[in-house]
């Protein structure tokens, strides 16, 4: 027999990248796909220091989802770009004396390498950069297209303002009354800004959320981010003949409100403070200016305001309560203005407590002491209503009150129209021209793009305005209606507008004139399975629904939510620690595909733990996975070299079956970590029984080709193979050999049956377990509770205490 050739990953991974380029294996046809397969991964932003660990966790397991749909016979398209706008990149080319504009195509070629280098089936072709012109020119147009439908408009509104990044920060982007990126204390400023109207399709984005297939956690996120509550809008008015207006969702309190309480930045502010009153609320309300949006929402127990003098009739009782205007109610949540219940609200009552007002009970909950925040309750001190259970009270009381004209029924959202204004320099300008006699004119189309100049001095200021309006030869500009001067917009919009439509792009990147090509749109879209992390569950998904709605009900699209299906990865620590540069503990891709190769790297990355919740990244564990892969390498050569010969046996014959309906069933369902698990079981078992041949080890190397693509093309060329595995089809399983010795489990939670399971018999507990959490239909009762205790009774039950 001939010798086995050794295993040479740098070797066998170059040669076959170079042959994915010739062949254009990864590039399929996208105007006579068959059946068009849409793989998206959320795009990086291109920083210096190049992918890190978690890029190449994310790509990876989107990656082996992407060539396994190849593998089942669709046409799979997998693009990749780069989200190469924002202030990560502005201040890194500050910090270094450089354009970002110079910077960002070092960046980005950095990480192009990094891609091809560990195996990604990226189709280059379609790579795209949002700080392309030719791609932001699409995105001031879609600014344009919402101004024109109403969507998008200027107005003074209160922002979080960080001093020394000089920028609005989302309220996410605050953590603890400071800077996430820098640190610094953050301030409140009023500035004029740019919104669009996303609260206009509140109730849509929340109902769709019941048409789509995401994670439960992840639509989880949605709603509490749209959060929806149903209640009621009081009136309380003043002896001076004005009317307060107050959204509550808690309208059975109402006879036990005691005061009001308004926004320091609420308009009727100085109309109702009193003379007496005026230098302390005058004082208070500089006072609030230097807190960020977010330390008021959040606030402590330490509440400040200020009494302004004057009171309100609490609609109800008729009785005179006084108002007070206090940080903890914001403008921009409901209408500025509360009705104080101290005794059946925290925040409430820790306000009545430290400066003395009244607390009147009006729901009695046995056994709670005050404050009693529960709907389970019976009204007390409530009048005619007194006896009543909280709901039904509510229902009853709005009636009453709205009969003489104080309470109307109201849905309120926590979402809030989306402020798209950075008042920095690295972004799409904002395509607005300001002319004196024409007002706010949008810039045509065919004008499109407003590119941004390439300046020295975009070091941004205190002022609170954008750079680009120190350069005034970019600056001021004829108005497209009348040719007067104009000026433009100095704002550039926020990169989430970016993100927001990239998937629309991709297929269509070669096209100058449109945005996307309504024949390529209609055979790829929407997006067949989008994989991404949790840290954008929130506002990059949520802006994405909102802007594909927009363009639907434009008829611009012919569907209204582009990402049908979505799973979110889980989170890689490093020997039990969050990675860091001050932990010394960051794993840099690069230095261990080059002594491991990328087949190992991929595949020990989706060994680490179930994808969907991440692992833990040890450097001990990859020489299993280097190992097990040089098993496979001498079972195909001594398979090769023994092409008459088939070693196999009923129970090693038994084992593919059962090898392949596990690989197949956990592939789909992302449980990457098993499916390697079986496959090694498989290789070990064939080992140990001296079993091999060409029936048994060619389906092993199908099934192995979506982890590691570069052995399994070497392999299946050693093994007689024509043209690139992914041209074969994936194996089926004879369900009569797989399923010998299968048992049914039930699933219980808490005692309750849930779901059922078919395993083998026999298996560990921790791998039902592992099968057992990862099945959707207990994942929605088990989400985000902590798993006290697990029953397992062999063959039978597992019941999951939570």
């Amino acid at each position: 027999m001939r010798n086995i050739p050794s295993y040479d990953p740098a070797a066998l991974e170059a040669k076959w990248q170079g042959r994915w380029v010739e062949r254009h294996t990864n590039e399929p046809d996208l105007d006579r796909a068959t059946r068009p397969f849409y793989n998206l991964m959320m795009f990086p932003y291109p920083s210096a220091e190049g992918l890190h660990v978690g890029n190449m966790f994310a790509f990876t397991g989107a990656d082996i989802y992407g060539r396994f749909k190849r593998l089942q016979g669709y046409d799979v398209f997998e693009p990749m770009g780069f989200d190469a706008f924002g202030i990560h990149s502005e201040n890194y080319a500050l910090t270094i004396g450089t354009n970002p504009a110079k910077l960002i195509p070092q960046n980005i070629a950095t990480f192009r390498r990094q891609l091809r280098r560990f195996g990604g089936m990226y189709d280059w072709r379609h790579e795209l950069s949002t700080t392309d012109p030719a791609y932001y020119k699409w995105t001031q147009w879609l600014f344009v297209k919402l101004y024109h439908a109403g969507l998008a408009y200027k107005k003074r509104a209160a922002v979080n303002w960080c001093p020394k990044d000089k920028t609005v920060l989302a309220n996410e982007q605050v953590i603890d009354g400071h800077c996430e990126r820098c640190g610094t204390a953050v301030e409140q400023r009023f500035l004029e800004q740019w919104f669009f109207r996303i609260t206009d399709f509140a109730e849509r984005l929340l109902g769709n959320l019941d048409q789509i297939d995401w994670s439960t956690s992840t639509k989880l996120l949605q709603r509490n981010w749209i959060g929806r509550s149903e209640g009621a809008e009081l009136l309380f008015e003043t002896p001076g003949g004005r009317k307060i207006n107050v959204f509550t969702t808690r309208p059975d309190t109402v006879f036990g409100a005691t005061y009001l309480v308004i926004a320091p930045e609420h308009p009727l502010v100085d109309e109702l403070t009193a003379v007496e009153q005026r230098s302390a609320v005058k004082a208070y309300q500089r006072e609030v200016q230097s807190k960020d949006i977010v330390s008021r929402r959040v606030g402590d127990r330490t509440k400040s305001g200020v009494f302004v003098g004057s009171y309100a009739r609490n609609p109800a009782t008729g009785e005179a309560i006084p108002i007070w205007t206090a940080d903890y109610v914001l403008m921009e949540y409901g209408t500025g203005a509360i009705m104080a219940v101290p005794a059946h609200d925290k925040r409430d009552f820790e306000f009545a407590t430290q400066f003395k007002l009244p607390i009147r009970q009006v729901v009695h909950v046995p056994g709670e002491t005050l404050p009693t925040v529960s709907e389970d309750g019976v009204l007390m001190n409530s009048g005619p209503f007194d006896g009543l259970k909280c709901r039904e009270g509510a229902r009853r009381i709005v009636t009453w009150l709205a009969e003489r004209g104080l309470a109307t029924p109201r849905v309120q959202y926590r979402l809030h129209d989306w402020c798209i204004s950075r008042q920095r320099y690295w972004g799409p300008p904002i395509p607005i021209i300001y002319c004196e006699k024409c007002g706010v004119v949008p810039v045509p189309e065919n004008d499109l793009p407003v590119e941004l100049p390439l300046i020295d001095d975009f070091r941004p200021d205190d002022t609170g305005v954008s750079p680009l309006a120190r350069h005034e030869e970019w600056y001021f500009v004829k108005c497209p209606q009348c040719g007067g001067k104009g000026r433009r917009e100095t704002d550039v919009s926020d990169t989430f507008l970016d993100s927001a439509w990239y998937h629309l792009r991709y297929p269509s990147t070669e096209f100058n004139d449109r945005p996307f090509d309504p024949a390529r749109t209609k055979q790829w879209l929407p997006v067949t399975s989008y994989i991404g992390g949790n840290e954008h569950a929130v506002l990059h998904l949520l802006y994405s629904r909102f802007i594909c709605m927009v363009l639907y009900d434009l008829g611009l699209l012919h569907f209204d939510t582009p990402y049908p299906k979505f799973r979110a990865h889980g989170l890689i620590v490093k020997d039990g620690a969050k990675m860091s540069k001050s932990r010394g503990n960051v794993v840099v891709p690069d230095t261990y595909i080059q002594e491991w190769g990328a087949d190992t790297f991929r595949m020990y990355l989706m060994f680490l733990g179930p994808f969907q919740e991440g692992g833990d990244f040890r450097d001990e564990g990859i020489i299993g996975i280097r190992r097990f892969l040089e098993k496979v390498w001498t079972l195909a050569h001594e398979a090769q070299l023994t092409p008459g010969q088939n070693r196999g046996t009923p129970a090693a014959e038994q084992k593919l079956h059962r090898t392949i309906r596990k690989v197949s069933a956990d592939t789909e369902a992302l449980q990457y970590n098993t499916a390697i698990s079986a496959m090694m079981e498989y290789v070990n078992e064939l080992r140990e029984q001296g079993a091999g041949g060409r029936e048994l080890v060619t389906p092993l190397v199908i099934m192995l080709a979506p982890y590691a693509p570069h052995i399994a093309e070497e392999l299946w060329e050693a093994l007689g193979g024509k043209g690139s595995v992914f041209e074969q089809r994936w194996p089926d399983y004879d369900q009569r050999l797989a399923s010998a010795g299968d048992v049914e489990i039930a699933i219980q939670v808490n005692g309750k049956l849930r779901s059922r399971l078919v395993v083998p018999r026999g298996m560990a507990e921790k791998e039902v377990v592992e099968r057992v959490l990862a099945d959707e239909a207990v994942r929605k009762f088990v989400d985000g509770q902590p798993l006290k205790k697990v029953i397992y009774v062999q063959d039978r039950l597992v019941n999951l205490v939570v």
